[in-house]
């Protein structure tokens, strides 16, 4: 209750963005009704009002470019480098179905990052759901990265290959978590990755069944029916695939052995739990696993890495939020993570919903901002 008088008190005073989010959302359901097109592609065009172009100013140069034809946007701090600077690759969010890098918001967290950590922020983009589906978004994002990582790529930005980091949000904290680990069996890539920072990521589609999607499945800007219809729209148009998900019986039973990597149960601290009872997901027909094979793959849900994989992994930073449907794909990774050796920071923002860092206005926005900033120029 009391969040959600904060959200709109907070929201109004800003006067613009989240009517802007609004109208997109109502906008795109009654488009989708009407039976004019997709709704994801109707948010997408409806978002695109929130882009900015490239602009620099007294503390930051801005400008985009393409890392082997990836679209990027580039942040170089103005301010004479003393030494090698540190590095940043950053992926937006969006359900991997609308977003952008030239997003105001995203613009302004790139800007921020750049001046205050004196660091060189590659902000990438990828093509998007429903024209394009997964792995596509995972492999745009891998290419963009190899080429930030070739070392004369690097020597070009002043970038220290010592001192590169990966970071995302949502549906970009998954592709971050992704391409980290795809990273680690690459033979051409001879850079490591020092750190990920991981926001509020979406990391398995096996359970959507989570104490966090039970307390938060209508919480606004992210609700489970949304958050299960990306998903869906990331691997195929066909609504069958969602429907299936939204009951929880979309994973074969050849599949139901992986439960255990996401078994809420045994991976959520007791804190998180609140008396909810672990249901084991009921197995649906192998069918839809034939025809949209990506939903199973490591690939599009990270959690599902086995342990040998995920002890490589750099040091990691994770932001959850109390009021998010995600908040449990993160605690479970947390929980994985350290079981495998790997050092995790975990910072769990009470009061918080998903999408908190695109609201750099509010209160709560910029002081997660702040936390996520710190914490990269403490480690990075």
């Amino acid at each position: 209750g009391n969040v959600l008088l904060l959200y709109f008190s907070e929201s109004l005073r800003s006067n613009i963005h989240v009517s802007r989010f609004d109208m997109t959302g109502q906008n795109s359901l009654f488009a989708e009704i009407l039976g004019l097109n997709n709704s994801m592609e109707s948010m997408m065009f409806f978002s695109r009002f929130q882009s900015v172009p490239p602009t620099s100013d007294e503390n930051v140069t801005v400008r985009d470019t393409t890392f082997n034809d990836i679209p990027v946007r580039i942040y170089v701090p103005q301010r004479k480098p003393k030494s090698l600077r540190r590095g940043l690759f950053y992926i937006h969010g969006g359900g991997w179905c609308w977003g952008s890098n030239a997003y105001e918001s995203y613009d302004l967290l790139s800007r921020w990052t750049a001046d205050k950590l004196d660091a060189v922020i590659v902000s990438t983009n990828y093509r998007l759901a429903p024209k394009y589906h997964f792995p596509i978004q995972f492999e745009d994002v891998y290419t963009a990265l190899k080429w930030f990582l070739h070392p004369n790529v690097l020597e070009n930005y002043g970038v220290d290959p010592r001192r590169v980091g990966i970071s995302g949000d949502s549906a970009g904290g998954n592709l971050a978590a992704a391409v980290t680990q795809q990273l680690l069996e690459d033979p051409d890539v001879k850079i490591k990755l020092k750190v990920q920072s991981l926001i509020y990521p979406a990391l398995q589609n096996f359970d959507m069944d989570l104490p966090s999607y039970r307390e938060n499945s209508h919480f606004p800007i992210l609700s489970k029916s949304l958050m299960v219809r990306f998903w869906s729209e990331y691997f195929t148009t066909d609504r069958s695939l969602e429907k299936a998900m939204l009951s929880n019986q979309h994973i074969p039973l050849e599949s139901i052995h992986q439960f255990k990597l996401v078994n809420w149960s045994s991976l959520l601290p007791e804190k998180f739990k609140k008396g909810h009872i672990y249901k084991t997901p009921t197995h649906g027909s192998s069918e839809l696993a034939k025809k949209y094979p990506g939903f199973l793959d490591v690939k599009a849900s990270p959690l599902l890495a086995d342990d040998n994989k995920l002890r490589n992994l750099p040091l990691t930073y994770i932001i959850t939020c109390q009021y998010d449907v995600l908040r449990d794909d993160g605690l479970m990774y947390v929980t994985r993570l350290r079981n495998s050796g790997v050092q995790v920071v975990h910072s769990h923002v009470e009061g918080a919903f998903h999408g908190t860092v695109s609201f750099l206005f509010m209160k709560i926005g910029y002081r997660l901002a702040n936390q996520y900033i710190s914490w990269l120029d403490e480690n990075l």
